[in-house]
C-alpha cells in the first residue's frame, strides 16, 4: 500500500563518526516528514570508504524504500558517493545535461563577468562540472542554495552534506514527487509515566495490548532517572505509550493505562 511506504536516511561522511561534526540531518528529516504525516523508518551512518558505501548503496537500492543520501558528492578526493552509486548499479557517470547547465550558470555567477574566471580551463571550475555527473538515467534534485544540483536514481536523493542545503531539498522530494503519500494516514502518540516499575512486569500487558489493536505499537522508554530533576523524573521510571491511528490510540491507551493500574502501579498522564 502506497501509505507503507518505508523513509530512510543514509548520512556518509568520516566527519560524523569521527565526532567533529555532529549530525544534523537525522532530526531535520524526522521534523519534514513528521510535518507530512510519515515517519522515519531507519538511519545508517557511513564513512568515506568507497567500498563500504558502494556495499551499503547496493543493498539499500534492493529495499524498495525510499531513502535520502546525504553527503560525499563534491568533487574533492574524500568525495565517493556519486561513483559508488554508480557501481552499486553497475552504471557508468555522465555529466548530466541539465546539471551542467546549472553548474555553468553558477560559473558565470561566481565569475562576475570576468571571463578568465569563467574559463572551463581552470581546474576548479572543471571540478565544479565533475559535480554534474551522475549515474546515467538519474533525475537532477535543485538546489536552491548554490544552484550546484543532487541527483535522484532508484527512488534514492542524493543531496551535499551541508544541512542548509539538503533540507530544502528534502522538502522539494518530498513535496514534488511523493505528496500523494502525505497525510494518507492520520498518526497520534500518547504515553504515561509509571514511577519505580520493571519492564519486565509490563511486557505481558504490552504484548496483550498489541495482539487486540493491530496498528497500535506499543513502547517502552525505562529510565534510571535523573537527581537534577524533581518529581516522578528523578527516580527510575519508565515512560509506556501506544502509537498508531488515532481511534485506535484511544482505546489502546485506556486499556493500558487501566492495565498498569490494576497490576498495582502508580500512572502519570505526560503532557506533550
Amino acid at each position: 500500500m502506497p501509505n507503507m511506504r518505508r523513509f530512510r536516511l543514509i548520512v556518509i561522511g568520516d566527519e560524523i563518526l569521527s565526532g567533529r561534526r555532529q549530525d544534523k540531518h537525522m532530526a531535520k528529516l524526522i521534523e519534514l516528514l513528521s510535518e507530512r504525516g510519515l515517519q522515519l523508518s531507519g538511519t545508517e551512518y557511513v564513512g568515506d570508504d568507497p567500498e563500504q558505501i558502494t556495499a551499503t548503496l547496493k543493498r539499500s537500492f534492493a529495499s524498495g524504500d525510499i531513502v535520502f543520501c546525504t553527503g560525499g558528492i563534491g568533487s574533492t578526493p574524500d568525495d565517493h558517493t556519486r561513483q559508488c552509486a554508480a557501481q552499486a548499479l553497475g552504471l557508468p557517470l555522465h555529466l548530466h545535461s541539465e546539471a551542467r547547465d546549472l553548474i555553468l550558470n553558477r560559473i558565470r555567477t561566481l565569475a562576475a563577468d570576468d571571463p578568465a574566471k569563467a574559463s572551463l580551463d581552470l581546474v576548479e571550475n572543471k571540478l565544479r562540472l565533475q559535480m554534474g555527473e551522475f549515474p546515467v538515467g538519474s533525475a537532477i534534485i535543485p538546489n536552491s542554495y548554490n544552484q550546484i544540483p543532487g541527483f535522484s536514481i532508484h527512488e534514492h536523493y542524493f543531496t551535499p552534506g551541508f544541512p542548509v542545503m539538503a533540507e530544502p531539498m528534502m522538502i522539494w522530494v518530498l513535496d514534488t514527487i511523493y505528496p500523494d503519500l502525505c497525510h494518507r494516514q492520520e498518526f497520534a502518540e500518547k504515553s504515561f509515566i509509571v514511577p519505580l516499575a520493571m519492564e519486565a512486569q509490563l511486557t505481558p500487558l504490552m504484548q496483550e495490548i498489541e495482539s487486540r489493536h493491530a496498528s497500535v505499537k506499543v513502547f517502552s522508554l525505562p529510565s534510571v532517572g535523573d537527581p537534577a530533576r524533581s518529581g516522578i523524573f528523578a527516580k527510575r521510571h519508565i515512560e509506556l505509550g501506544v502509537k498508531g491511528s488515532p481511534e485506535e490510540v484511544r482505546l489502546a491507551y485506556d486499556e493500558l493505562k487501566a492495565g498498569v493500574i490494576s497490576s498495582g502501579n502508580e500512572v502519570h498522564e505526560v503532557h506533550k
